[in-house]
């Protein structure tokens, strides 16, 4: 993706969002989404509304859904309060503190991922944050509100506060606020777009932002034991979300390349995404890796570093465990990247394009600030004075000494 490039192409946007307010979002969704919504904030009663809709099965597929992320979060929940004392009366707290207030955003264009409103409403929730606003497009069908069933999570989690507005337009809303209609937020997480991405980019550092997510991707990891059927399903189920998704087999096994390659065709042919598919798998971003043996597919995949990483292998466990870059990894036939997108409990919202070297999935640690809270006693400081001193003449900042060495008593 040629981010750089969308940063220009979005600049415009964010600028008009913050110049012009709720006239710009209405001239954007009337150009970008096909419609203009009544409301930029939808009304509480289509909130309820949609969750009235529910079929009794997707309420009981939402619901256990919430209720496995939510149990996994709370493990995420980090102590509110964490001490050290390295010296006697010398206290310094780690300190997790909610952020006040996010912006979340849900795409709405190839698909409405409902499943993102609860990835990420969750863990802001249980990390303690006050206020959670959600942005998701306008949608020419549902009389220019966001798809229904982004409506009904929302609503099933408790929020409220729910924007009919799509694209980089919402990302700009959030940071800059918009008079009489949203605050501005401290952070913005979601996936979206290119334009999504460009505008988090553009607008970092005014508002925090979770990642730069690109498209899908997939790597799996197998050998001779693998069920070729599964493992070509897996990788059509991620080729589905978009014609740039990555789809990657690494493996050892001619064999089982060769199988996979045969299964592929006539799954995808029963698809109902068929071409977008095809597109993906074509694309040079997807291809059978053929590896000697095991230690070497382990290097391919913890170069790639995939979004999503599959083992299919002899011992997955044990070889899952020697992966040291993935966004999330998937143990054995039972364990498919689809159930991590709706009901593992697990995240969703993971690092791509390689970023799993560095960079971690939105979990409840994404909301919280790490602060450190000093308070040292008289006898404390003195006992450390002289060090602070040292140091600070190293530096050649001898006004940083001076502030301790105020504190001395007199001679």
């Amino acid at each position: 993706m040629d981010v750089e490039h969308a940063v220009e192409v979005v600049r415009p946007i964010c600028d008009a969002v913050a110049e012009r307010g709720a006239d710009a979002l209405r001239e954007f969704s009337a150009r970008f989404d096909g419609c203009e919504p009544t409301e930029l904030r939808v009304p509480a009663q289509a909130i309820a509304d949609a969750e009235a809709g529910l079929t009794p099965e997707l309420r009981g597929a939402l619901t256990e859904s919430i209720r496995r992320r939510r149990a996994v979060a709370e493990l995420e929940a980090r102590a509110e309060v964490r001490r050290a004392e390295p010296a006697p009366g010398a206290v310094v707290e780690a300190r997790a503190i909610p952020v006040e207030r996010v912006g979340l955003y849900v795409p709405g264009g190839l698909a409405p991922l409902a499943s993102s409103v609860l990835m990420n409403v969750i863990p802001a929730q249980v990390a303690g944050v006050s206020s959670i606003a959600v942005a998701s497009p306008p949608q020419a069908e549902f009389d220019g509100l966001p798809h229904p069933t982004i409506l009904a999570v929302c609503a099933l989690l408790g929020v409220d506060e729910v924007y009919a507005v799509g694209g980089a337009q919402a990302i700009a809303m959030f940071a800059h606020g918009v008079d009489g209609l949203c605050e501005p937020v401290q952070l913005v997480t979601g996936p979206g777009n290119i334009y999504v991405v460009a505008a988090k980019r553009l607008l970092r550092g005014k508002v925090g932002i979770d990642s730069e997510a690109g498209p899908t991707e997939i790597a799996i990891l197998a050998d001779d034991t693998a069920d070729p059927r599964f493992v070509a399903a897996d990788l059509i189920s991620q080729a589905e979300h978009d014609p740039l998704a990555g789809a990657v087999l690494v493996t050892d096994s001619v064999e089982l390349a060769d199988a996979v390659r045969a299964e592929l065709e006539p799954q995808v042919a029963a698809t109902t995404h068929a071409e977008r598919i095809r597109t993906a798998l074509a694309g040079e971003q997807s291809a059978v890796v053929l590896v000697d043996d095991l230690d070497q597919g382990l290097d391919v995949v913890n170069a790639y570093a995939a979004e999503h990483l599959e083992i299919h292998t002899r011992d997955a466990r044990t070889i899952a465990g020697r992966v040291r870059n993935a966004g999330a990894i998937f143990v054995g036939p039972w364990s498919p990247v689809s159930l991590g997108d709706y009901s593992a409990g697990s995240t969703h919202v993971l690092p791509t394009a390689g970023c799993a070297c560095h960079s971690s999935g939105l979990n409840v640690n994404s909301f919280l600030k790490n602060v450190h809270v000093i308070d040292y006693s008289r006898q404390a400081l003195l006992e450390v004075a002289s060090v602070v001193e040292t140091f600070a003449a190293a530096e050649n900042l001898p006004a940083h000494g001076a502030a301790v060495t105020v504190r001395r008593p007199a001679q």
